[in-house]
């Protein structure tokens, strides 16, 4: 696939925006660039900085950062991949992070500001 860098580790383990962001952001779902390792969050996620960062860098292509979840997302074709090259580990967020998450940041009406 062009635009993979199978050698990049991820940026962190959480939406690296919502990370650095004053107060601190929440995420439903973690993307990670899989040209430079950004990890974002998705677009249901109050943020979306998952696709921002698309935009603005034209990185093009995403893989879940979601437990059991291989897929890629082509935001410039709007094309989604079942599978794709292998990417520096890891692969996914820990398993003792919540989604959405952090848990710490969630506010009470989370599910009420998620974008459809």
């Amino acid at each position: 696939m062009e635009g993979v860098d199978p050698a990049v580790p991820p940026s962190g383990t959480g939406c690296a925006d919502c990370d650095a962001a004053t107060p601190q952001g929440w995420w439903f779902h973690l993307r990670r660039c899989a040209q430079c390792g950004h990890i974002g969050c998705c677009d249901s996620s109050p943020g979306q900085h998952a696709s921002a960062h698309a935009a603005s860098s034209g990185h093009r292509l995403v893989r879940s950062f979601e437990p059991g979840e291989e897929w890629f997302w082509d935001y410039a074709d709007e094309t989604m991949y079942e599978r794709g090259p292998d990417l520096a580990p890891p692969v996914h967020h820990p398993l003792t992070q919540s989604a959405p998450g952090p848990a710490d940041r969630l506010p009470r009406d989370w599910a009420q500001q998620l974008h459809q």
